[in-house]
C-alpha cells in the first residue's frame, strides 16, 4: 500500500521564482546583436537565445577556453600561481593587444593570467599555452578536446588568442556560455577577471579592464570582451547578485557600446524576472522500514539536480508531494526506484524528482530469519 505525504512549503524566496522550460521567443527581448544566450550557472538552463548556434568569428572570447584550461592546470597542481614563464620568440610576436613582453622576459603564471584576463594579452595567453602544452598547436588541440568534453558542438580553434580570422576558427554564442559557464565554476578566476585597474612590472605598466561592465554593473564577475574586423564586437559577461550568477553572450555587434548595453538588457531581465528554488523539501526523508531485510529500513534519497529556474512573481508558493511505499520487502537494491517527488506551482506541476534507496539491504536467510523468531519469542532483543 502507498501513502502520498503530501505538504506545502510556503517559499518566500529571494529573487526565486515559473520553470524556464524553454527558451523565450527571440522578439521577448530587444536584442541589437545578432547572436546571443542568455544562461543560468548552476543549472545551466538557458532562458534566452537569438540564433545561438550559428559558427562565428569569436574574436578574443577564444581566451575564455584558454583561461579555463589554465585553471584546471592550476587546480590539478601541474602549474602554481607562482610559476614562473618565460616569453618565447613566438609569444612576444602576436601583436594585437598585449603586455609587450621581450624575449626572454619572466613572469609568473598568476601575472601572466591576470593580463590575460584583464587586457586581453595575446603574448601572455600564447606563453600560458607553451608553458602548460608545450607549444601553442598542442595546447590548441587540448583546446578542442576539452570543447568537444563539455559539448561544444559549433566550435573549433585553431589558436588560443582568437586574434586571427581564420575560417576554420570558430564557435557559437551557445558554446561560449558553455564555456565561460565551466570557467566561472572556478571561483579562483573572478580575482582575475573582476580587476578593473592594476599594473605590472612593479607598477611600471597599468591594465585597465576591456570589459566596462566590472567599473559600472553591479554583480558583475567577468568575463571576455572581443574584437577584429570579422568577428565585430563580441563579449561573453557574468553578474551575480543574491546568489545567482548569470551568462550573457553577445556575438558581432556592431559596436562597443551596443555589446555592452546588449549584455546588460539581458542581464537585467534575468535579475528582474527570474532565480532558483530548490528541488528539495524542507524536511529529511524519513527510513522506510524493510520486511524480512537485513537491516531494518532503507534510507531513501534524491537523485538530480537541487535547483530550478523560475520566473519571479508566478509562484508566490511551491507545493511538494511525496509518493513513497509505507513499507518494502527484501532484497532492495542500491538505486532503485522508490517513488517520487511532484514539485507544483498551484496546481502546475512543474518538475518530477525520482527518489531511490540509499544502499541495499539484502533479504535475510533462513537461520536469521528463525533466530529472530525465536528471540522474538522468548523476548530476545537484537
Amino acid at each position: 500500500m502507498r501513502r502520498i505525504l503530501a505538504f506545502i512549503l510556503t517559499a518566500i524566496l529571494l529573487a526565486t521564482p515559473t520553470l524556464a522550460a524553454e527558451p523565450l521567443p527571440e522578439d521577448a527581448i530587444t536584442i541589437q546583436a545578432p547572436h546571443a544566450v542568455l544562461m543560468e550557472k548552476t543549472t545551466g538552463t538557458v532562458i534566452y537565445e537569438k540564433d545561438a548556434h550559428t559558427r562565428c568569428a569569436p574574436a578574443s572570447v577564444t581566451k575564455v577556453m584558454t583561461m579555463l584550461l589554465v585553471a584546471e592546470a592550476l587546480e590539478a597542481g601541474t602549474i602554481s600561481r607562482d610559476t614562473l614563464v618565460t616569453a618565447s620568440e613566438t609569444a612576444c610576436s602576436m601583436g594585437g593587444s598585449q603586455i609587450w613582453l621581450e624575449p626572454g622576459e619572466q613572469m609568473t603564471v598568476s601575472e601572466m593570467l591576470k593580463c590575460v584576463a584583464v587586457v586581453s594579452a595575446n603574448d601572455c595567453a600564447v606563453a600560458l599555452a607553451e608553458l602548460i602544452a608545450g607549444s601553442e598547436e598542442a595546447f590548441v588541440r587540448k583546446m578542442n578536446q576539452r570543447a568537444g568534453q563539455l559539448g561544444m558542438a559549433d566550435t573549433h580553434f585553431t589558436n588560443c588568442t582568437g586574434l586571427s580570422d581564420d575560417d576554420e576558427h570558430y564557435t557559437s554564442a551557445y558554446d561560449i556560455a558553455l564555456m565561460s559557464r565551466e570557467l566561472i565554476g572556478h571561483d579562483m578566476i573572478k580575482e582575475y577577471t573582476t580587476i578593473w585597474m592594476d599594473s605590472i612590472r612593479g607598477g611600471e605598466f597599468g591594465l585597465s579592464n576591456t570589459n566596462r561592465l566590472i567599473y559600472g554593473y553591479e554583480g558583475a564577475t567577468g568575463l571576455k570582451t572581443g574584437f577584429t574586423s570579422k568577428a565585430m564586437y563580441c563579449l561573453a559577461a557574468t553578474a551575480e547578485r543574491d546568489g545567482v550568477e548569470y551568462i550573457a553572450v553577445i556575438l558581432h555587434g556592431q559596436t562597443s557600446q551596443e555589446r555592452f548595453d546588449d549584455a546588460r538588457t539581458l542581464l537585467n531581465y534575468a535579475f528582474a524576472n527570474y532565480g532558483l528554488a530548490s528541488l528539495r523539501p524542507g524536511q529529511a526523508l524519513a527510513p522506510i522500514p524493510v520486511a524480512m531485510g537485513a537491516a531494518d529500513s532503507v534510507q531513501p534519497v534524491f537523485t538530480g539536480g537541487e535547483w530550478l529556474v523560475q520566473e519571479k512573481g508566478a509562484l508566490a508558493e511551491l507545493r511538494y508531494e511525496l509518493q513513497l511505499p509505507e513499507e518494502l520487502s527484501a532484497p532492495v537494491a542500491q538505486g532503485q526506484v522508490l517513488g517520487s517527488m511532484a514539485v507544483l506551482a498551484g496546481d502546475r506541476q512543474i518538475a518530477t524528482v525520482q527518489i531511490v534507496a540509499g544502499e541495499s539491504v539484502e533479504r535475510m536467510g533462513f537461520w536469521a530469519v528463525y533466530g529472530r523468531l525465536l528471540g522474538s519469542l522468548i523476548g530476545w532483543k537484537d
